[in-house]
């Protein structure tokens, strides 16, 4: 199974236009905030201390969450070609199991997940110092790297299900596209999910990735939160948190950071499951 890893991650780093579009994505996000949502972003909360760092943090956070979901289909892009070659017939008589045959997979796209999402860390915090914020702290540092690690297997269990639902190269591109474009909206990267309709907001606070960016929000934003919000009333706050997408209330109950990496876990063994079971119905 770790040959069979590296076999896969070889094949997508061997290929420089997968990796790049694999992260299309999230160019798109960080273009479309430096270009045009970021001075809207920021204006709304104008009046507050640090509004601007306080933002940069916001939207990045959210391109950590889907960072590992955009990589991961693209590196499980070797999947659906060994399926469209007959390649993975080769696989299938060989003396292995076929949980064994998706854990290669998963291992493969997990690492990929993880740094690239450790990668787009590292560029989030330079952009931020840059502009005028503070660099993370040491503690809230170590929570992303955790957290990242608990997000990517998440995506990764999801895009490895979604993969093996095909065997065309033409429909998987097409897919893929779609979900790169779609992803951003029902994680509320592109807008806030308060400015969502109220069907929307449901429909983004059970996707499962925007838990992924809850978590990211809460940790990275936490120090500057504490400066710009200092003196505004409790509910004030509560109400933004609600509109940034730090909070997800269904009803009067909130869900906190450790029920949504809960959520992210169970989901990650869900997905693998389905996987496992839809890759075993492919080799019959």
């Amino acid at each position: 199974m770790t040959a069979f890893a590296k076999r896969n991650l070889k094949l997508y780093i061997r290929d420089k236009s997968t990796v790049l579009f694999s992260l299309l994505a999230v160019f798109i996000v960080i273009a479309l905030y430096v270009l045009f949502l970021g001075d809207v972003y920021k204006g709304e909360l104008k009046e507050f201390e640090r509004a601007d760092e306080l933002m940069d943090n916001w939207v990045m956070a959210g391109v950590l969450a889907i960072t590992s979901m955009t990589t991961t289909l693209g590196m499980l892009g070797t999947m659906v070609r060994d399926k469209y070659e007959h390649i993975e017939k080769d696989f299938f008589v060989a003396p292995v199991k076929r949980w064994q045959i998706a854990g290669g997979y998963m291992i493969s796209a997990y690492g990929v997940g993880v740094i690239m999402t450790w990668i787009a860390f590292v560029v989030a915090e330079i952009y931020i110092v840059v502009n005028g914020g503070k660099m993370i702290s040491l503690h809230n540092t170590l929570k992303v790297l955790g957290i990242s690690m608990v997000s990517s297997l998440m995506n990764t269990a999801i895009a490895l299900f979604l993969v093996s639902l095909f065997r065309s190269m033409n429909a998987f591109a097409t897919a893929n596209t779609i979900i790169g474009t779609l992803i951003g909206f029902l994680t509320g990267i592109y807008l806030p999910i308060g400015s969502y309709p109220a069907g929307v907001q449901w429909l983004v606070k059970l996707f499962p990735v925007s838990h992924a960016a809850l978590v990211f929000r809460n940790v990275m934003m936490e120090s500057v939160m504490d400066v710009s919000f200092a003196k505004v009333p409790s509910e004030i706050v509560q109400e933004i948190k609600e509109e940034l997408g730090m909070v997800y209330l269904f009803g009067s109950w909130e869900v906190s950071a450790s029920c949504s990496m809960g959520i992210m876990t169970i989901i990650a063994i869900v997905f693998f499951t389905l996987a496992c079971v839809q890759i075993s119905r492919k080799k019959k």
